[in-house]
């Protein structure tokens, strides 16, 4: 019998990821079997690797070997995550190939501090794309003002890109257009190009909600825990309009294929919500969730596959009229979420690195 992941993708067409990942996953077949039970790939952050690094001693051997061999602390953390991903990208190579290169994808981000830095973002993203080498790799670059033409070059070269932290669908917009112009800029094979844009859901309405709460009249009160999936369900409005026509038929006829819209930051925040609220409500053909482990397991136990994406799409745009009317400004919610996503996951980077300095310490006393 199949399980309820592996119903998303059969029956729905969506593709379920795993947004964590960590070496005792890798090391105890633990990953493998997230597999077997229907995750068709990966997605990590800073966040997550500080989480990992730091709270086992599975990175121990390795770091130490690399520190006394002369390695700086910034490059060792690089080359802990790289052999991590190195090894996830193996794992979930037979998706990548049984699916005709549609998943199996590993994704790692860049330094998140480069976030405002178009130059620096596109050299470290060809780093990593020359250092990895794999086909199945995805390379994360934030979707700031200032990452929209580093996404754009990228492509244009014919590499991978998960374009994260999308919080608005005007920028939604303007990274579809970055990916179409670079497909059309490439004189490569563009049958191998691959792109997500990754559009976060659960942190809409945790500022919405905030905001709301604050106004408190019974208008805004009613909109709590409305506002993030009718964010997503506008996005997938705009994607379906946008590779559809003569500009993307030409591309597709050069064997191009659609940047799929991930749903991420999908874990429920607020207990007073469903579990599996972005999930549940934002499936449909064409689309992929990442979900952290306990996503994964309730959506597993009591999720419903049905498609949602694009139900009562009339009521997702009176959701987003009415929340402008009681007062709440969604472009600068997008801005605040954007400000705080780079900022949390610089934080996450700084403080592992500092974690690791002082580990190195001890390794040399």
């Amino acid at each position: 019998m199949s399980t309820r992941l592996q119903q998303l993708h059969d029956e729905q067409g969506q593709s379920p990821w795993l947004d964590n990942l960590k070496r005792g996953w890798i090391t105890s077949g633990e990953l493998e079997r997230w597999v077997e039970r229907g995750v068709r790939g990966i997605t990590s952050n800073p966040s997550i690797f500080q989480k990992a690094i730091e709270s086992s001693d599975a990175y121990d051997v390795q770091y130490r070997e690399l520190i006394e061999s002369g390695a700086s602390v910034e490059s060792s953390y690089w080359d802990l995550v790289t052999d991590d991903i190195r090894r996830a990208l193996a794992i979930l190579r037979p998706v990548y190939d049984a699916s005709d290169g549609v998943d199996g994808f590993v994704s790692v981000e860049v330094d998140p501090g480069l976030a405002r830095d178009t130059a620096a973002t596109i050299e470290a993203a060809r780093h990593l794309h020359t250092t990895i080498a794999q086909p199945n790799l995805y390379v994360k670059i934030p979707g700031t003002a200032e990452g929209l033409p580093a996404i754009r070059q990228m492509i244009a070269e014919g590499r991978n890109i998960n374009v994260t932290l999308l919080f608005s669908v005007d920028r939604y917009a303007e990274v579809i257009e970055a990916y179409l112009s670079g497909l059309e800029a490439c004189d490569g094979d563009l049958s191998r190009v691959s792109s997500v844009a990754s559009f976060f859901v659960s942190r809409v309405d945790t500022e919405t909600d905030r905001r709301l709460e604050a106004i408190g009249s019974p208008e805004a009160l009613a909109l709590r825990g409305k506002v993030a999936v009718a964010n997503a369900k506008l996005a997938y409005e705009r994607f379906v309009a946008a590779f559809s026509g003569p500009r993307w038929e030409a591309l597709a006829a050069r064997g191009a294929r659609p940047q799929r819209p991930l749903w991420a930051s999908t874990s429920t925040k607020n207990p007073a919500y469903s579990d599996v609220l972005y999930v549940d409500e934002l499936i449909g053909p064409g689309t992929v969730n990442t979900m952290p482990d306990q996503t994964l397991e309730a959506f597993l136990d009591h999720g419903t596959v049905r498609r949602t994406i694009d139900e009562d799409l009339a009521g997702a745009h009176a959701t987003m009229a009415t929340l402008a009317e009681v007062g709440v400004d969604l472009a600068d919610v997008a801005r605040t979420l954007e400000d705080e996503g780079v900022a949390a996951f610089s934080k996450s980077f700084e403080e592992l690195i500092a974690t690791l300095e002082g580990k190195a310490r001890t390794f040399t006393r």
